[in-house]
């Protein structure tokens, strides 16, 4: 079969994430297969430069982007696109480029890094808690709550949007790839979408090349915001002045956990704010430990995957998505998720196991499970499936202008 012609649409949030890393890596590993990968990509940075006018449109384009409907149409065309992946659509983008896809005949396939389909603020959490609330009595619970950047504003749009799309029926003649059964589940629950549309991809890291030795320090990577648990780890640390902690990352919470560091004499904790993939990488390999201190459904553990490619164990609460990646006594330790004092016990247990006999497990898990080889023979298989379910005699229009 002929090697797929792929659009990669994304939409870069102000403050980087693991999605950033997937862009990069699926687009190298289509690429390294003899994939021709086109990227169409916009950054909610440019919001920062609008005045006037533009930001009082903002609402209306986030809902449907007539720019990016034109400028896909016309990608499509010009490269003669035979699949267009999206990952990302707010703000800029917007649901545009589904219905651009369609006018052409091209199959679509959405990644699922989040609950936003279910969930305006993309997370199920409120207030300190998980909540799904939208999920079983509907959207505008979170308008009550501001639940987006605590505008109701804000929220309304979203909500507006997603209610739009789902009216037009567009959500159901999408595919879709989940990195876990968890997520697959979750998404389900949305009647519009039928499961053989879903499908399971985790995303996959570059091989590192395990690890033998480790330094005495753990090291956490992730946004410093309430919702990635940093006030409860720092709680933990605190109560282990012998133990040394990194943390990488920028957030709202940044001056408030430098500060509290600070103000407490907190010696054993280092903010390393945000750095280069590779020093952070590094930083991985050399770490006794990972934890991870999610207070809400991660999508997928991006972080973990990455630390058992260089042979790091992980240490990850006991909750959604993230669990399944460790086994106790063998690839790292739970805690439950919003305890300090469970993450000192779970810390304890880890310390009290074989180091050499974690790190060569979770880099067993990775090779098992999550190599670029895997993979690629993953996403080749649902690039294939949908486009014969779209059928092959009305794959491509490219007089879709």
């Amino acid at each position: 079969m002929k090697k797929q012609k792929i659009l990669i649409v994304h939409n870069y949030y102000q403050v980087p994430g693991g999605e950033d890393i997937v862009i990069v890596n699926e687009k190298q590993l289509l690429e390294e297969h003899g994939h021709e990968v086109e990227l169409y990509t916009r950054h909610n940075n440019e919001l920062k430069d609008m005045f006037g006018i533009q930001k009082l449109c903002i609402p209306f384009t986030t809902i449907f982007n007539c720019g990016t409907y034109r400028e896909i149409q016309k990608l499509i065309r010009e490269k003669k696109i035979d699949i267009v992946h999206v990952h990302n659509t707010l703000n800029l983008i917007s649901p545009a480029v589904y219905y651009a896809a369609r006018k052409c005949n091209v199959p679509i396939v959405q990644t699922i890094h989040n609950f936003r389909l279910l969930c305006p603020k993309a997370t199920f959490y409120r207030d300190g808690h998980i909540c799904e609330e939208c999920l079983e009595r509907g959207l505008w619970c979170a308008v009550k709550y501001k639940c987006y950047r605590g505008s109701r504003l804000l929220t309304l749009a979203c909500v507006v949007t997603t209610k739009i799309h789902r009216a037009t029926g567009i959500y159901k003649k999408l595919n879709y790839i989940c990195l876990t059964s968890f997520t697959r589940d979750k998404l389900l629950s949305f009647k519009q979408i039928k499961p053989n549309k879903v499908y399971i991809k985790p995303n996959f890291t570059y091989d590192y090349g395990g690890g033998t030795s480790a330094e005495d320090y753990y090291v956490f990577v992730g946004r410093i915001e309430e919702i990635k648990g940093v006030d409860m780890l720092v709680e933990a640390f605190k109560l282990m002045p012998d133990r040394k902690l990194k943390m990488f990352g920028k957030g709202e919470l940044d001056k408030k956990i430098s500060e509290k560091i600070k103000k407490q004499s907190i010696k054993n904790i280092e903010m390393e704010g945000y750095q280069s993939h590779d020093k952070i990488q590094e930083a991985i390999r050399q770490a006794k430990g990972l934890i991870m201190c999610s207070q809400c459904y991660e999508s997928f553990a991006m972080v973990v995957v990455e630390a058992f490619s260089v042979g790091t164990p992980a240490i990850v609460g006991d909750i959604g998505n993230i669990r399944d990646w460790v086994k106790p006594g063998k690839t790292g330790e739970r805690f439950t998720y919003n305890s300090s004092k469970s993450l000192v016990e779970a810390i304890a247990r880890f310390e009290a196991g074989n180091m050499e006999n974690y790190r060569r497990n979770v880099y067993d898990f990775y090779k098992s499970n999550y190599t670029p080889e895997k993979n690629y023979k993953r996403l080749v298989e649902i690039y294939e499936a949908i486009s014969t379910q779209n059928g092959e005699g009305k794959r491509k229009c490219y007089n879709c202008y």
